[in-house]
């Protein structure tokens, strides 16, 4: 059942460095077939601060926040909810008459994940140091991932991060072949890195497992890779898609059918 937009519409939407159509259909698909008076639209800034106080201003009910926003905007919201304050990562904040409350359902997708899809608890190495990575790292720390290593280039970061999770870090991953590889970085995201590999061949040859959360493409050099070699195949868009349901739920009030949930998600895949 679609509902015709009025002045009572609530306007949902998301900021991301490079902004992508499956939060916007998975959403929209969602409201129109429950029969919401919602709308989601997606966002890029170069202002972060007048852009989240819009939410606030405009009585934008809720913002999904991606990469490079996740730890930018902490300073700018009111309220930290535990998963969010404990990671220091943000990636969704609800707006409930001015009152900016921030989330990370990250966190809640991959942990997810790792349990349905079976994943040993192995060595690993994750590249990446950023507010996503922030909320993968601890996820696989509290699922009982303790052996592995953050591949980072920027020391600070890198080293922060695998501090607060007892892990070691290294700009590079060198000679190491873990089991588990997992990639929290841009690349091979649409745009000017979409060709590069996270990992070497080398690499993927002698692990496992692959994960990348890069959502759009979901099918990028990293997973054509490791499906090429026959490894376990975790996808940014099964990510995307149970975070998204998580911030559905925030937004709205409402928690979707399973059957509901797949249809949204498959028709976000287009």
């Amino acid at each position: 059942m679609s509902v015709t937009p009025n002045k009572e519409t609530l306007l949902c939407m998301s900021l991301a460095g490079r902004p992508g159509n499956f939060g916007v259909r998975f959403h929209n698909h969602l409201y129109e077939q429950l029969g919401l008076n919602f709308y989601y639209k997606t966002f890029t800034t170069d202002d972060l601060p007048a852009a989240i106080g819009a939410i606030r201003a405009l009585g934008i009910r809720g913002c999904g926040v991606s990469m490079p926003f996740k730890e930018a905007c902490i300073e700018w919201v009111d309220e930290m909810e535990a998963s969010a304050s404990a990671i220091q990562s943000v990636n969704t904040i609800v707006n409930t008459n001015g009152h900016l409350k921030a989330y990370n359902t990250d966190y809640i997708a991959v942990a997810q994940l790792l349990e349905s899809r079976g994943v040993p608890r192995t060595e690993f190495a994750l590249r990446g140091s950023g507010g996503m990575a922030k909320a993968v790292a601890c996820a696989m720390r509290d699922a009982g991932f303790t052996e592995g290593v953050i591949v980072a280039r920027n020391e600070n970061t890198g080293r922060a991060l695998a501090d607060s999770c007892g892990l070691r870090w290294q700009s590079e991953l060198g000679v190491e072949r873990p089991r588990l590889l997992v990639n929290v970085t841009p690349l091979g995201m649409t745009g000017a890195q979409s060709d590069e590999l996270s990992f070497s061949e080398q690499a993927i040859e002698a692990a496992e497992t692959v994960f990348d959360v890069v959502a759009t493409p979901s099918d990028t050099p990293l997973i054509q890779a490791a499906r090429r070699q026959h490894k376990r195949i975790i996808s940014g868009d099964e990510v995307a898609a149970i975070q998204a349901l998580e911030q559905f739920v925030l937004y709205t009030g409402v928690r979707p059918t399973p059957e509901q949930f797949e249809r949204a998600a498959a028709f976000a895949r287009g």
